[in-house]
């Protein structure tokens, strides 16, 4: 079986872990590469999409990145329990007519015994930002751990 630590019961040095990790991941916009962190029949809810497994889940992926460009996330851990983790996040992204967006919500994530999330729920609200509004500027890809988080920025 594939294994993807820290594994539940998580502490709250683990949780926070998996939350970056998970961060980490999904600001490299790669579907591949994001999808081994969930088991290969993940659940997922999110926005009006409920892909289950992979392959569903990559593809939710695929189109999520082909419009929502210059994607950068912040994820914050919100909560913990066993094999639950609560989370909170933001991220901005602009369309391709250019309008940027800063994207809101909480996720609420379930483990199986070696590390891969078997469901995730996701509440997510857009609200349109002007180029002034932006907070988020690193470089595509992870974000710098000097960078401050939602808690600092008053998100």
């Amino acid at each position: 079986m594939e294994s993807r630590p820290p594994v539940p019961p998580f502490t709250r040095q683990s949780a926070n872990q998996k939350v970056r990790l998970a961060e980490d991941a999904w600001n490299s916009r790669d579907p591949a590469r994001v999808v081994l962190a969930y088991s290969p029949d993940t659940r997922w809810r999110n926005r009006a999409e409920f892909p289950v497994g992979r392959m569903e889940t990559r593809a939710l992926l695929e189109r999520k990145w082909s419009r929502e460009l210059e994607y950068r996330l912040i994820k914050e851990l919100w909560a913990f329990d066993g094999n639950r983790i609560g989370v909170r996040f933001a991220y901005e992204w602009h369309d391709d007519a250019g309008t940027w967006f800063r994207s809101y919500g909480n996720e609420n994530w379930e483990f199986n015994a070696a590390g891969l999330m078997t469901t995730r729920h996701a509440s997510i609200n857009d609200l349109p930002i002007s180029q002034g509004a932006r907070q988020f500027f690193w470089p595509m890809g992870r974000r710098p751990d000097e960078h401050p988080g939602l808690t600092d920025l008053g998100l």
